[in-house]
């Protein structure tokens, strides 16, 4: 992958400021945009001054901040619920919308013309110097190089449709090799991979609900299950199975500074919305499990990985829970925001964990405040308070 002159190389040095910033953000963040959008006249188009640029997503639009300050810097108008996810380089995120993937420009603080449309856009994966779409509803498979989304036009790259379509999931590797789930409306079985010329080469059906993606160190990818996970790596699936006859994985975290994936984990398949307590560790050496019971539950927006490969997971007693993957045993918990329950529905907010380089990002909907930490002291860097609650949050992150 090139590397560009516009990118930035993001460390824990960029959020070392003296002292907690409280920031109040009315009037901060340009609200004149939200009013000058709905009284029909054009935005502000002037430029944004923003390092390392978060995008967090409210009720009717985005909010574009500074990732030192967080101070707000723009007010981006946009109806419905929209999920956010980085886009691979140093300035765009991508916007799910109800017509399909959206390019939000951080640098412009404005969407581009650029469209990847289609039903129900789905999962978003940043591998390799790559950037993978997967759109459910039409089973269409987008590849593109990240650093073209700087010509403003489309990027061109791999495309792939599954055979039918499904709430799945695609990564391509580094040799070329596509591993993308296989499914369909009613049933998700497994996964499959195919080469640079798409011949298959290699299928697992034994991996029943597959859901999520994420990769270890030495390229090892895996994809969750309702009974444990399935892990591709030097040409061939290895199933890794659950403790519980049914122990289900569908969201993980990885690092290429650990062989072990983050994982939540699940046990109760007739629950309405089950409040899991402990998190999965799957070795990708052994192809084994173990389980860390973290004393509170948490949600799908409460892992990542810190930058030394430590397992991070934002629990509902409102600590972040620092996990060491090798000793399977939380190692720190750092008070974070306030306690929370996580809602039955999906789509209504809830505090967020975003890590980038050596800061992790956590929101509180119930404040309207955005919280940023320094991983290795616990030390809290910056406060924001935004003039709505947020529900998603991401950052621009480059591949380095």
């Amino acid at each position: 992958m090139r590397t560009t002159a516009r990118r930035r190389t993001t460390t824990g040095a960029a959020f070392a400021l003296a002292a907690t910033l409280a920031l109040t953000a009315c009037g901060a963040e340009k609200a004149a945009d939200t009013q000058a959008t709905a009284a029909g006249k054009k935005p502000d188009s002037t430029p944004l001054a923003v390092t390392d640029p978060l995008v967090a997503t409210f009720d009717g639009g985005l909010y574009i901040l500074d990732g030192r300050t967080l101070k707000p810097a723009r007010t981006v108008v946009l109806p419905g619920f929209n999920r956010v996810n980085p886009a691979g380089d140093d300035t765009h995120v991508m916007v799910s919308t109800d017509s399909g993937f959206r390019v939000l420009d951080t640098s412009a603080g404005a969407l581009t013309g650029v469209e990847f449309t289609g039903a129900k856009p789905g999962h978003v994966v940043r591998h390799a110097g790559k950037t993978i779409l997967f759109t459910d509803g039409t089973g269409e498979i987008h590849v593109f190089d990240p650093d073209d989304l700087a010509t403003g036009t489309k990027p061109g790259g791999r495309t792939h449709t599954t055979d039918k379509p499904h709430h799945g999931v695609a990564v391509e590797l580094r040799n070329g090799e596509l591993l993308t789930t296989v499914g369909d409306d009613e049933k998700r079985t497994g996964a499959l991979v195919l080469d640079k010329n798409g011949k298959e080469t290699a299928r697992s059906e034994n991996c029943p609900g597959v859901h999520g993606e994420a990769a270890a160190q030495g390229e090892a990818v895996a994809v969750g299950c309702e009974d444990g996970a399935l892990i591709y790596q030097g040409g061939a699936f290895t199933k890794v199975t659950s403790p519980d006859p049914y122990g289900r994985i569908g969201n993980q975290a990885g690092s290429d500074a650990s062989p072990i994936l983050l994982g939540d984990y699940k046990t109760d398949p007739d629950a309405e919305r089950e409040r899991p307590e402990r998190v999965s560790l799957i070795d990708t050496r052994t192809g084994t499990m173990r389980l860390v019971d973290l004393g509170t539950s948490y949600s799908f927006r409460s892992l990542a990985r810190g930058p030394h490969g430590e397992a991070l997971v934002l629990g509902t007693d409102g600590a972040l829970h620092v996990i060491d993957p090798e000793k399977a045993k939380v190692t720190r918990s750092v008070p974070a925001v306030g306690a929370w329950r996580e809602p039955l529905d999906w789509q209504q907010p809830r505090p967020v964990l975003f890590v980038r380089g050596h800061t992790a990002y956590v929101s509180e909907p119930a404040k309207r405040q955005l919280h940023a930490f320094d991983i290795a002291s616990g030390r809290k860097q910056a406060t924001v308070t935004l003039p709505k609650a947020t529900n998603e949050l991401t950052g621009v992150t480059a591949h380095h």
